[in-house]
């Protein structure tokens, strides 16, 4: 199948897409309209959770939302507003710490093995130097200072 498009018609159709369901105009009856609102007025859940489940863009919500307040006001009624609760304290409770316990008799004592092949390589130039642990940091720094010089 070819569609003549901006290309003349020169090249075929690469993707061709079908789109089903309702598209994003929808008519909603005043009746629907005003039971969603009256819902995400319902504190139970978040406005955005009311419009995801009725397939809603949250923003539509909120505007369907300022219009019935707007219509209520010209109509001299004011929305109440959300009563926010009084924030709280939670009264805090301090147990008395045992006396720590000296360090027990009979407990193993693990250390960590550590390899002692943990080295650090520079390489400059070709040359490799190889500095194992526990190297003088003076010598390490005579080191890098040579192989600068040598450059």
């Amino acid at each position: 199948m070819t569609m003549s498009c901006d290309d003349t018609g020169t090249s075929g159709v690469q993707r061709f897409e079908v789109l089903t369901g309702a598209g994003k105009r929808r008519d909603w009856p005043p009746e629907v309209k005003a039971s969603i609102v009256a819902e995400s007025y319902s504190g139970m859940e978040s406005v955005s959770a009311v419009a995801r489940r009725h397939d809603l863009d949250p923003s539509q919500l909120f505007t369907w939302r300022r219009q019935l307040r707007e219509q209520m006001e010209v109509h001299g009624f004011v929305m109440p507003e959300a009563a926010k609760p009084e924030p709280t304290f939670v009264p805090a409770v301090v147990d008395a710490m045992p006396d720590p316990d000296p360090a027990p008799k009979n407990k193993l004592v693990r250390r960590r093995r550590r390899s002692k092949a943990r080295t650090v390589e520079l390489e400059v130039d070709g040359i490799t130097v190889k500095i194992a642990r526990g190297a003088d940091a003076g010598t390490i720094l005579a080191v890098i200072t040579a192989l600068r010089e040598t450059r």
